[in-house]
């Protein structure tokens, strides 16, 4: 019973993690992300470029191969609906290559910002050393006498 609770107790720690709830919340924004750039490409950009091609619709695009033996269906190879996949992967990867390069942007001027900060604060003086203290005891007591 100890290593049950044991178990939980660091499965709860884990989970409490900043770094872990972050993903999962990135993960979900990206799930619901990646459903508005497939509409998008389904909906908006393909129909478009399906009617400058002259009416084509990409997602009924497809060659029927086949039956390669007597007796079988005929195989279909969706060309249209691959193509549209491709062109939402390359939409969301610009979208998430232009926010990780923002982000990088801001990191860059903040540790910039930082190092400037660091140059301008005045240079502390040292702490004497060890003999450098008892030269000024030294000195101290030669003029006492």
């Amino acid at each position: 019973m100890e290593e049950k609770k044991g178990f939980f107790s660091e499965f709860r720690d884990f989970v409490s993690r900043g770094n872990v709830i972050d993903l999962a919340v990135g993960v979900i924004i990206g799930g619901a992300f990646s459903a508005i750039t497939a509409s998008l490409v389904n909906d908006i950009i393909m129909p478009l470029v399906g009617l400058f091609l002259g009416g084509i619709d990409f997602s009924t695009w497809a060659v029927t191969v086949g039956p390669l033996m007597p007796g079988a269906e005929p195989s279909v190879v969706k060309l249209g609906v691959f193509i549209m996949a491709i062109i939402n992967f390359l939409i969301l990867a610009l979208v998430i290559f232009t926010i990780v390069r923002k982000i990088n942007k801001i990191r860059e001027k903040q540790a910039a910002k930082l190092a400037e900060k660091e140059e301008e604060a005045p240079a502390e003086d040292p702490a004497p050393t060890e003999a450098e203290l008892l030269t000024q005891i030294l000195e101290v007591l030669k003029a006492g006498k």
